[in-house]
C-alpha cells in the first residue's frame, strides 16, 4: 500500500492515471500531455509500474501502458479499513469478502 500512495503523491503520476483511465496509451501519446523530458516521464512510469498501478506491453519499439484499476481499488479499500472508514452500516451486517491483491508483497 505504501508504494501505491507514494505513486499517487505526485500530480504528474495522477494525471497519467487519469489519461490511462480513458484508454491504453503508448509512451509517445502520454508524453504529448506533459511539458517534461521523456526521461523524467519514464521515471514516473517506473514508479507507477513498481506500485502495480499500470502495466506495460511492448510491441517493437512502442510501449503501451494500461491502468490496473483493481490494484488501485484494493489499495483504497485497504486504506479506508485502516482509518476506520467502512461500508455503510446496512452492508456491515452481511460482510462482503474482499479479494486480496494478487501482486507481490512489497
Amino acid at each position: 500500500m505504501n508504494l501505491v500512495f507514494k505513486a499517487l503523491s505526485d500530480p504528474t503520476r495522477r494525471q497519467i492515471l487519469q489519461l490511462l483511465r480513458k484508454k491504453p496509451m503508448n509512451a509517445g501519446e502520454l508524453a504529448e500531455h506533459f511539458p517534461i523530458a521523456k526521461s523524467t516521464l519514464s521515471a514516473h512510469f517506473a514508479i507507477l509500474r513498481e506500485a502495480d498501478l499500470i502495466e506495460a506491453s511492448k510491441s517493437g519499439t512502442v510501449i503501451t501502458y494500461m491502468l490496473k484499476v483493481s490494484v488501485l481499488e484494493e489499495a483504497l479499500l485497504a486504506f479506508a479499513e485502516t482509518v476506520g472508514i467502512g461500508l455503510p452500516s446496512l452492508l456491515k451486517t452481511a460482510p462482503i469478502p474482499l479479494k486480496k491483491a494478487t501482486g507481490k508483497a512489497r
